[in-house]
């Protein structure tokens, strides 16, 4: 009795393999050899060149690629201010000179000399403005003031505070200098001088 069952499954799955078959075949359709070529039927554009950056001098500094230096230079703004903070000159080294590479090497120095560490929380930047810029043969130089919330302080071996407070959040005017080859096709422009 119990083989009877068995077999009515077997026929059951049968029939349900077969209608999924032939249910497939109706939606997909079957191969005849008369097909239409796909690439007649749906007309491809060309995909137009990329047109080639126009060289970056005094006069091509426009609004939009202003906006665009000031984006980058946000970015770069605060990548730089987290990772000096951190100790971390090896991932920001690609965007500054080497004079201001020297000096900040100098401070990480000078602190780990002390025995002191420093904790920096950067809150934000209120406003970037251009200041000034200007052309230098093939070098465009870009003043950047930026306006910025901080939270610091510097602590000694003991973890206790001995400048700048860990609670209160401090206004911070820094004015950077960068500089980019205008001819070159490095995108990256590189910090040459950071005042506070």
């Amino acid at each position: 009795m119990s083989y009877s069952f068995e077999y009515i499954d077997i026929i059951l799955l049968a029939m349900i393999a077969g209608f999924i078959f032939l249910r497939l075949r109706g939606i997909l359709g079957k191969k005849t050899g008369f097909e239409e070529n796909i690439n007649s039927t749906f007309p491809h554009e060309e995909v137009p060149e990329k047109k080639s950056s126009p060289v970056l001098n005094a006069e091509t500094f426009d609004d939009a690629a202003k906006k665009d230096f000031l984006n980058g230079a946000k970015i770069a703004y605060e990548t730089v201010i987290t990772s000096f903070s951190k100790g971390d000159l090896k991932s920001i080294k690609n965007l500054l000179d080497k004079s201001v590479y020297d000096q900040f090497d100098e401070a990480i120095k000078d602190k780990k000399a002390r025995n002191v560490t420093s904790e920096t929380t950067f809150i934000g930047i209120n406003s970037a403005e251009i200041k000034e810029h200007s052309q230098n043969k093939n070098m465009l130089e870009v003043s950047v003031e930026f306006v910025s919330e901080i939270i610091s302080c510097i602590r000694d071996k003991d973890n206790k505070i001995v400048s700048g407070d860990s609670q209160k959040v401090k206004k911070v005017l820094d004015t950077w200098k960068f500089t980019k080859d205008g001819t070159s096709k490095n995108p990256n422009w590189l910090i040459v001088d950071t005042q506070a």
